[in-house]
């Protein structure tokens, strides 16, 4: 059996040829080839010895990726075609690092983070194909592989197949659930902005009439086939698909409340899941499906639990959904919005907390889009805002500065720096919070 000498010759001699290669062509010089060989030798003796660690395939990776760095850079200022094989390299000590330590994800993780980077998807599609082999009952990757094939291939069907086969092995984990009721809504995001651009969503069959034009003289209307007879044939566009694909189901939403539905049954109608549900849909509140989708988790969770905090938070959002602050019905939907949260907070005392993050993000939210508002509309939400904080931040203002954090996590900035801003005055002695302001200011 080979030890661990002759285990780290073997893999040096490999690269004998190469480091011959970048010497002849003057890339590097013979003491840095000196070097460079040296601290292979060094690492390759260090991760075949027994005890070696993950960690120190990392060292070793992380050394081969500056060397690589550094020749791309010389071969560019020189002028010089050399390929080189030091992205091959890197490969073969993650695949090497993967197989000798398959159990660490974090090894796993920093392989498919430099892959994507890269940009090498046919290697991608092995790696993946490898760790959720390895790792079933991790939710995270079978998310990671399946937003990997959305985002980068725009292939549903291979990330619709990893999350159906997470769901087989992680039934019992609420965010497999959540991310693939996001991953289809997001499928149809993208659907309805093809449709947009390709101008599908107008329908043909209305024209549009303008009152204000009445006056004017009408002129015949001239199409394409009128100028060219021959364009008038079968194969124009049918306008009968065109309704049908507009009320077909992946536009309606049917697949994201079938994966809430039966998300539903898996974990016995639990309100807070419901509610996790609620707010990941919400998110996407330019998607024309949305409104009927919260309405019917809505009615499920005052199906189901009409007497539950959440319930309460639910019908809260909902009635201030889509609505802008510039509406003219906006001050009374608002008013009765926050009546309803004020009497939750009364009847569920011991939720005062959450309840009141709920309304300080409604509010920062809302806050945010009536810059063109009605002044007396902007106090109205600035006192309003004020009022929950102090509900929130009790005495020392911990619970403010953990959900300005939040919101800077969820990439809302301007958010978390006006309740920053705001939330400042009445705790000034709170050193988190103003450092968080600082940090954000710079």
């Amino acid at each position: 059996m080979a030890g661990p000498s002759d285990k780290a010759r073997f893999y040096l001699e490999q690269s004998a040829t190469e480091l011959n290669e970048l010497e002849r062509k003057k890339i590097f010089t013979r003491e840095e080839i000196k070097t460079i060989a040296k601290k292979r030798s060094d690492f390759e003796h260090i991760i075949n010895a027994r005890g070696s660690h993950p960690s120190d395939y990392m060292r070793y990776i992380e050394f081969e990726k500056n060397i690589d760095a550094l020749r791309q850079k010389r071969v560019k200022r020189l002028g010089i075609r050399h390929k080189g094989a030091g992205q091959r390299s890197i490969y073969f000590l993650y695949n090497r690092a993967t197989k000798k330590f398959s159990g660490d994800l974090t090894l796993w993780l920093h392989y498919i983070d430099f892959a994507r980077r890269d940009k090498a998807y046919r290697r991608l599609g092995d790696i993946f194909t490898s760790v959720v082999r390895l790792h079933p009952t991790k939710p995270e990757l079978w998310t990671l592989a399946a937003n990997y094939f959305m985002d980068a291939q725009a292939d549903i069907t291979n990330a619709r197949s990893y999350m159906q086969r997470g769901l087989r092995f992680c039934k019992s984990s609420e965010q497999i659930w959540l991310d693939y009721a996001k991953l289809e809504t997001i499928y149809v995001g993208k659907i309805a902005g093809r449709r947009k651009i390709l101008g599908l969503d107008i329908d043909r069959t209305k024209k549009q009439q303008d009152d204000e034009d009445t006056d004017m003289i009408a002129l015949p209307e001239v199409t394409a086939e009128d100028i060219n007879p021959s364009l008038k044939q079968d194969d124009g566009v049918d306008e009968v698909a065109l309704q049908n694909l507009a009320s077909a189901p992946i536009l309606t939403g049917a697949i994201p409340l079938a994966i809430f539905d039966s998300a539903m049954k898996q974990f016995q109608n639990r309100p807070k899941v419901v509610e996790k549900f609620f707010s990941m849909f919400a998110e996407f509140d330019q998607l024309a499906c949305i409104p009927r989708i919260l309405q019917h988790v809505l009615e499920y969770l005052q199906q189901t639990h009409p007497q539950a905090v959440e319930n309460a938070i639910c019908s809260f959002r909902m009635q201030l959904f889509g609505q802008h602050p510039s509406s003219p019905d906006f001050p009374v939907v608002l008013g009765d919005a926050f009546d309803a949260i004020s009497s939750a907070i009364d009847t569920f005392p011991s939720e005062a907390t959450r309840l009141a993050e709920v309304a300080v993000r409604q509010l920062l939210a809302i806050q945010q889009l009536s810059a063109d508002v009605d002044p007396a509309l902007q106090k109205a939400i600035r006192s309003t805002l004020r009022k929950y904080l102090k509900t929130l931040g009790g005495t020392d203002g911990d619970k403010v500065a953990n959900l300005a954090r939040s919101l800077v996590q969820e990439g809302k900035r301007a958010e978390a720096i006006a309740l920053l801003t705001l939330s400042i005055k009445s705790w000034s002695a709170n050193g988190e919070l103003q450092g968080l302001r600082a940090a954000l200011e710079t």
